[in-house]
């Protein structure tokens, strides 16, 4: 039996990996919104970018050749599958209700990752459950969520909470595989499997794939390269080490990261409740840390 503390702060080389990492992602909001490519389109291309850069790493280790790894193999084909329907569900969200209401709902992943793994049996206290919350709510504050009362807004909002749960299984999956696969094979499979649930979407939808200007190809390398490799890749990194729980939470950041991308480069000035939702956050995240007992705890 392994143990791990879920509410233990990064140590190292994570901490770094965990900024860059928010960095990266928070660069996709904004990248996102100057693009002109279909959604399918978009995720397709930059998950298959992603794991065509990583697999020449993947390929040095041939983990794919010893066979108790197939089960780690299947999982992280899994992975992406749960991924790609987690991108598709977003965009949905951002399509029938309000792009804050789809972002604040989509923010619920760990609050699903925590409530799984309590579910499981982990120690997590109900004071730094309260701090989870509190985040949660602040990053509501951030992106000045307006929930409309109308049978496609709640579509919307049930897409954002799908999206939520599946970047929730997504992060636990990637937490489990990775102690048996090395970060490089696991987010080459699940970048690569991903990119196939997207393509078929893409095609079944008659969405462009190839056709487009050069500066739209120029967005996508840089989504690639910021939000897959450094955002994504990054966080599959320390899930080796940093409890899935805790690189969820870290992921809150996003969106205060985005508004500040956005303000700089797209000149959209963020919500009023911005800087109130930055400390709330920095609290509800302090309160998770720190209000629970320092005892390992057994997980399979």
């Amino acid at each position: 039996m392994k143990t791990q503390e879920h509410t233990a702060l990064p140590e190292g080389r994570d901490i770094p990996f965990l900024l860059l990492g928010i960095l990266g992602i928070g660069s996709s909001g904004p990248v996102i919104a100057k693009s002109v490519m279909p959604i399918s389109t978009l995720v397709f291309w930059r998950n298959l970018g992603g794991a065509l850069i990583i697999a020449p790493f993947a390929y040095r280790k041939k983990e794919w050749r010893v066979l108790s790894n197939r089960p780690a193999l299947k999982l992280s084909a899994l992975s992406g599958v749960l991924l790609g329907f987690h991108f598709l569900a977003f965009f949905a969200a951002m399509r029938f209700t309000t792009v804050a209401a789809g972002t604040a709902l989509a923010s619920l992943q760990p609050i699903f990752t925590a409530l799984y793994l309590k579910f499981k049996g982990a120690r997590i206290s109900a004071q730094s459950m309260i701090g989870l919350f509190l985040a949660f709510g602040s990053v509501m504050l951030i992106t000045g969520v307006d929930f409309t009362l109308s049978t496609r807004a709640f579509t919307g909002d049930l897409f954002g909470i799908l999206s939520g749960a599946l970047a929730a299984g997504y992060v636990l999956i990637g937490s489990g595989v990775q102690k048996t696969l090395s970060t490089s094979t696991y987010t080459t499979i699940c970048y690569g499997t991903c990119a196939l649930v997207t393509l078929i979407t893409a095609l079944a939808t008659k969405s462009e794939i190839l056709h487009f200007q050069l500066n739209q190809w120029f967005l996508l390398f840089s989504l690639i390269i910021g939000a897959q490799l450094l955002g994504h890749s990054l966080f599959n990194l320390t899930l080796k080490r940093v409890s899935p729980v805790v690189v969820s939470l870290i992921v809150f950041f996003e969106v205060p990261v985005s508004a500040v991308i956005a303000l700089i480069w797209l000149h959209k000035k963020p919500q009023p409740g911005t800087i109130p939702g930055i400390i709330g956050l920095l609290i509800g995240c302090a309160i998770f840390v720190l209000r629970n007992k320092p005892i390992e705890v057994s997980v399979d």
